[in-house]
């Protein structure tokens, strides 16, 4: 099926974020990660490298990890995003997070967003992973400051919290 051809200048989006909608008004060219965070002020997507080799804009795309600084956001119409400002529970940390702090599992903070977010990612598909498979999962990753063995430790025992919660 071919897809009509919209653009170039800006056209009406509707983009599901976190269970809400939102419509902008926006170029073709553009980003998901800059409508996210210049439209919708969703700011915890980062942008390290605007080359999807960081992982620092890296958010959910239809149940798969997207480097958000790749994906044009015309390209994300129909489709369900998430972001790290999506992942509370009421007032509560997802398990990911609480088990990032408790393992110190971050240091600077700039690519946890993105850590976080493959994490999740990996334990929605793979909820029990190994070691290996979680150092797989994460490689689109980048920590500059080498919280690697942290990062690793912390996804395991976010596993283990989401296995006591059956989730």
């Amino acid at each position: 099926m071919t897809m009509p051809f919209r653009g170039p200048a800006a056209v009406p989006l509707v983009l599901h974020v976190n269970g809400e909608d939102f419509h902008v008004f926006v170029e073709p060219r553009r980003t998901l990660l800059s409508v996210l965070r210049e439209e919708l002020g969703l700011t915890g997507a980062k942008l390290g490298c605007g080359h999807g080799q960081c992982g620092a804009c890296t958010v959910i795309l239809d149940g798969e990890t997207a480097y958000a600084c790749l994906t044009l956001a015309i390209d994300c119409e129909d489709r369900e995003i998430r972001t790290i400002e999506g992942l509370m529970r009421g007032d509560s940390l997802h398990p990911v997070q609480e088990a990032l702090i408790a393992h110190d599992g971050y240091q600077c903070g700039f690519c946890t967003p993105g850590q976080v977010m493959s994490a999740v990612s990996l334990l929605e598909h793979n909820p029990r992973p190994t070691d290996d498979e979680i150092r797989e999962g994460m490689a689109g990753n980048v920590c500059r400051c080498g919280a690697y063995p942290n990062i690793i430790a912390s996804v395991a025992a976010a596993a283990e919290l989401m296995a006591a919660e059956g989730d």
